[in-house]
């Protein structure tokens, strides 16, 4: 499947009727497990790959990295090979997983390397350590017999770094930043926002409660179009794009990742659902701790998160609207639910 960045945000053909979001939060009882959250209404796909194993039994880990292989073998702007390149014309993904146990493992700027969430489970699994990045995370995955992609643009990648090419011109040339003029240099950055409208930000993060009431989850993403070369987010940084501590809860988000950083967003969300606040309510107040940094600044851009605790309640909250996520439980029907958000 081919899609732009905005059909990735709307992706119609695989979302079902929005849920009332007051039915998601009200105060019942714990749901039945398992259940599956991942942003985005592209979530479909995602909870898609990990539905099979939960409703099989299965181990939330196992579940959510076949959601991130799912959405890593789709062609489409923010995640796996297929997405957007960064400035000087090269894809480069970043993944991250963390299961139960607090086991975690994670990949960042790595190239050519169909499933980032499996290299990023590997590491995890095979060796003491919980980060690699770039050639080196490479060379792992080549000695951990993961074949090499080509590094070949899809199509629609290379349509779109070509237009940016024009309006940015950009020269990827060695040493371009000791020529450029500009006070801070080292420019362009990547543009905020894309011709459609869309922001230029977004990853799968999906989030897991299996049968066994053990929580795991994970975070997979391109980054953001024609970033700088070399530059990461918070997609793989353990306690910024993804948590999990298995006796309160999970959170996992999307957004401009340099904001999600700042405040270790989603280890923040844990510890408030540990201190007594809801799921809702941890992400709002993690929303509003991002605001307060910069409260002019935060109207410029997206911020989304979601999280599940181990009674198995979840909620959401987000900067701007147009933020939403997929729910799937009993009976593996996905639900699209938007998200509340600071500014509406």
């Amino acid at each position: 499947m081919k899609s732009n960045r905005r059909s990735f945000l709307r992706m119609s053909a695989f979302s079902l009727p929005f849920t009332n979001i007051q039915q998601l939060f009200a105060k019942t009882p714990a749901v039945n497990k398992p259940i599956v959250i991942s942003t985005w209404d592209s979530g479909q796909i995602a909870n898609g790959g990990a539905w099979p194993v939960l409703e099989k039994g299965g181990r939330a880990l196992d579940a959510v990295e076949q959601a991130a292989i799912a959405m890593e073998n789709e062609v489409n702007c923010c995640v796996g090979l297929g997405g957007n390149p960064d400035r000087d014309g090269h894809v480069t993904l970043d993944a991250c997983l963390m299961d139960d146990k607090f086991n975690c493992g994670s990949v960042a700027f790595v190239e050519r390397v169909k499933h980032p969430i499996t290299l990023a489970r590997k590491l995890m699994e095979n060796t003491p350590h919980v980060f690699l990045a770039g050639e080196g995370a490479q060379q792992f995955a080549v000695a951990s017999g993961i074949k090499l992609e080509s590094g070949e643009l899809s199509p629609d990648a290379a349509k779109a770094y070509q237009e940016w090419l024009k309006k940015a011109e950009y020269k990827p040339v060695i040493n371009i930043e000791h020529q450029q003029s500009k006070p801070k240099g080292h420019g362009p950055f990547a543009p905020s926002h894309f011709d459609d409208g869309s922001v230029n930000h977004d990853t799968m993060g999906t989030l897991a409660l299996d049968a066994s009431g053990n929580l795991s989850g994970m975070c997979t993403t391109s980054g953001m179009g024609f970033k700088m070369r070399g530059r990461v987010g918070d997609s793989p940084i353990i306690g910024s794009g993804l948590y999990v501590d298995n006796e309160v809860g999970a959170a996992t988000g999307s957004g401009q990742g340099e904001e999600v950083i700042r405040i270790c967003g989603t280890h923040t969300i844990v510890e408030l659902m540990r201190n007594g606040a809801s799921p809702m309510e941890a992400c709002k107040k993690a929303i509003e701790r991002i605001i307060k940094i910069n409260p002019e600044k935060a109207k410029t851009f997206q911020v989304g998160f979601i999280a599940i605790n181990k009674q198995g309640e979840i909620g959401a909250y987000s900067i701007q609207k147009g933020f939403n996520y997929t729910v799937t439980e009993k009976g593996g029907k996905g639900k699209v639910i938007n998200s509340k958000s600071h500014f509406s």
